[in-house]
């Protein structure tokens, strides 16, 4: 694999770790984070999303030990797009950088992520070319990238790659909640901003064990309905819920019209079934289109956006404003939102 060379400047940049019972890596991932990043200026946020086991403690001791760290403490398990949100939220940095704690992620691939964010791009999502996970995993995530590649017009291999870089300007605009973290790359896409996807390196799980089950694939097709209707329906409901209206109309219209012409020829259509199919479709589809009328009133223009300031708490402190960024990087024009750098 080729790796981009030639980064001019150092970046303040925020490297966000979920962490749910992690202990076995976070001393060893701290330390390769630091070592990669030591020519820059940068934080790193643990966010510890109600782990079991040891890991608060050794994060403590870290955050007590190094002042570049914090800890973002949740009271229970909120999943991976609370951590997430809460990260972003308190995050410093004009590039965040976010991946897992397990070490599957390699954080000697940070300057890739980097250097792709230099070249212009908004989001940079990592690409597991080979895998190292059992096929049970393996297979259901193929089958679902492919879904959502196609469902949401971003051709993406590995949408739920936890190894992302994102510019400042994309995360103040994020919205995630429930378990939308799958569709950032689609989210950021729908805000016009640009996405790239690079080839990482993954390793075997050497520390405790995968947190992700079977059951997160069949959430991830519900939540991908989710994310189809605030990219595309969002500011026009009635497209959606009018059109089911128009075909459930059109459908019971079409009976009743066939059942009418029956009626002339001096059958008897009362007691058939078809008679109240016909006449509950046109109900339903009339009841659709009110619904998008009204949603259309209400204009949905935006998305939920969680107060997390109930559900967690920093230590040892916030950080200083003072390391609050609001420069806007002027990047380079592109012909498309997506593409593959390898």
């Amino acid at each position: 694999m080729n790796r981009p060379r030639g980064r001019t400047g150092a970046k303040h940049v925020s490297v966000v770790i979920p962490v749910y019972n992690e202990e076995g890596s976070l001393e060893e991932l701290t330390r390769r984070i630091c070592e990669v990043l030591a020519d820059d200026d940068f934080e790193i946020i643990f966010i510890d999303d109600g782990s079991r086991d040891n890991s608060r403690a050794i994060m403590q001791r870290l955050a007590a030990e190094n002042s570049r760290i914090r800890l973002v403490r949740f009271l229970r398990n909120f999943g991976k797009s609370a951590a997430l949100a809460a990260g972003f939220q308190e995050s410093n940095g004009d590039i965040v950088i976010t991946l897992d704690a397990d070490l599957q992620d390699d954080p000697a691939m940070i300057p890739n992520f980097l250097a792709a964010i230099d070249s212009g791009y908004d989001l940079v999502s990592g690409w597991k070319v080979h895998r190292h996970d059992p096929a049970t995993k393996t297979v259901p995530s193929r089958l679902f990238n492919l879904v959502t590649a196609k469902a949401t017009g971003v051709k993406l291999h590995d949408f739920n790659c936890g190894f992302k870089a994102y510019r400042r300007e994309l995360v103040d605009k994020l919205s995630i909640y429930g378990e939308l973290h799958r569709f950032i790359p689609a989210l950021a896409h729908w805000k016009g901003f640009e996405v790239v996807e690079i080839p990482v390196e993954h390793h075997p799980r050497l520390h405790g064990q995968s947190k992700f089950g079977a059951r997160r694939f069949l959430s991830g097709l519900l939540d991908l309905a989710t994310v189809l209707f605030l990219t595309r329906f969002n500011r026009k409901p009635l497209h959606l819920f009018g059109s089911v209206g128009l075909l459930s109309v059109f459908a019971g219209l079409l009976i009743n019209v066939y059942l009418s012409v029956l009626r002339i020829q001096g059958e008897t259509i009362g007691n058939r079934p078809l008679l109240l199919l016909g006449v509950l479709l046109m109900i339903i589809g009339l009841q659709f289109f009110g619904i998008g009328l009204l949603a259309d009133l209400s204009n949905l223009s935006s998305t939920r956006r969680a107060d997390l300031d109930h559900y967690y708490e920093v230590w040892p402190g916030p950080a200083p404003e003072t390391k609050k960024r609001t420069t806007r990087i002027k990047r380079p024009v592109r012909g498309s939102s997506e593409r593959t750098v390898t």
